[in-house]
């Protein structure tokens, strides 16, 4: 009945597949986006947030949307890694999220400066790292617009093109992220090393490298390396603090764990996961070959197009 009401309201309900049926999973999903937004709801109404409520939102708002841009991001792997396409029907959820939380962000920033518009643009336009996360929400906001199916008949092959921006404007918001943090970059390190490992898997498949598990824990230990030469670098260039002291913290285990560390047991699950589903079984009727066991099926590069998403890939 439920879903007989919505569907005669209009109402696109996000939980519900195109037949207008529940989908446990598209809830499940729905339910992990709305939930960091209730608990700091919760927090402010509580006054839990400390003396700065309104920058702690700003903050959390802004943290929560490069979390879920990288999720959207490691759609494509784990749809591959997995043999799971039915998680495609999550993606663009979760790229409206990102759009939801970064709105939010700005609009928080607002309200910060008491709602002054001219404060805020010139705040924007005079300081490097706020413009920087605006073109980023700028981006965000046209993948959001056009990740309707109206959208992708209109735009047609131009909508892929579009969609590819993700990568830049991920990059952006990373960059913004740095920048705000200022003195502790561990978050953002981290982050920035999981988009280390998500594009270095996008290397592998634009190459056609194999997907064997040993090639996976190249990448995951690639990226963990990866993830602490960029921490030394920063901290270098930002502080002045020797690379060698940065890269020797990462040794020593009776503080906090580094991000690279974190990276690297994020890339792990990569192999394991390849472990688990073996190798795939070829098709009824075809006969593989060496060729075939030795090159992975190439994927077509656009996505079907019953399921619109941003990001796209």
């Amino acid at each position: 009945m439920i879903d007989r009401s919505a569907a005669a309201l209009g109402i696109p309900l996000p939980w519900l597949d195109r037949a207008g049926r529940l989908s446990w999973l598209k809830l499940a999903v729905f339910a992990c986006c709305v939930a960091p937004a209730l608990y700091l709801a919760a927090a402010y109404r509580l006054d839990a947030l400390g003396a700065k409520p309104i920058t702690a939102l700003i903050h959390a708002t802004g943290e929560w949307a490069v979390r879920f841009l990288l999720f959207s991001l490691a759609i494509s792997p784990l749809r591959r890694l997995a043999d799971w396409p039915k998680v495609l029907v999550v993606r663009r959820m979760l790229g409206v999220t990102v759009m939801a939380y970064a709105v939010a962000h700005l609009t928080l920033y607002a309200v910060d400066q008491n709602l002054i518009l001219t404060k805020v643009i010139s705040e924007i336009a005079l300081r490097l790292y706020l413009t920087i996360g605006f073109v980023a929400l700028i981006g965000l906001i046209a993948l959001g617009l056009t990740s309707t199916d109206a959208a992708i008949r209109n735009l047609g092959p131009n909508w892929n093109r579009l969609h590819r921006l993700t990568y830049t404007i991920a990059v952006a918001a990373l960059v913004h992220y740095f920048l705000q943090s200022k003195i502790d970059v561990t978050d953002p390190v981290f982050s920035a090393g999981l988009f280390l490992l998500l594009m270095g898997w996008r290397v592998m498949r634009r190459f056609q490298w194999p997907e064997r598990p040993w090639s996976l824990l190249f990448l995951a230990i690639v990226a963990g390396l990866a993830t602490a030469g960029l921490e030394a670098a920063w901290y270098g260039l930002a502080s002045g603090v020797p690379a060698n002291l940065v890269l020797a913290a990462n040794l020593d285990f009776s503080g906090p764990i580094r991000p690279a560390w974190w990276v690297l047991a994020v890339g792990l699950s990569l192999p394991l996961v390849a472990l688990v589903r073996g190798p795939k079984a070829p098709a009824p009727g075809r006969r593989p070959d060496r060729a075939a066991r030795r090159v992975p099926i190439r994927e077509p590069v656009r996505e079907p197009v019953r399921e619109p998403l941003s990001p796209s890939a």
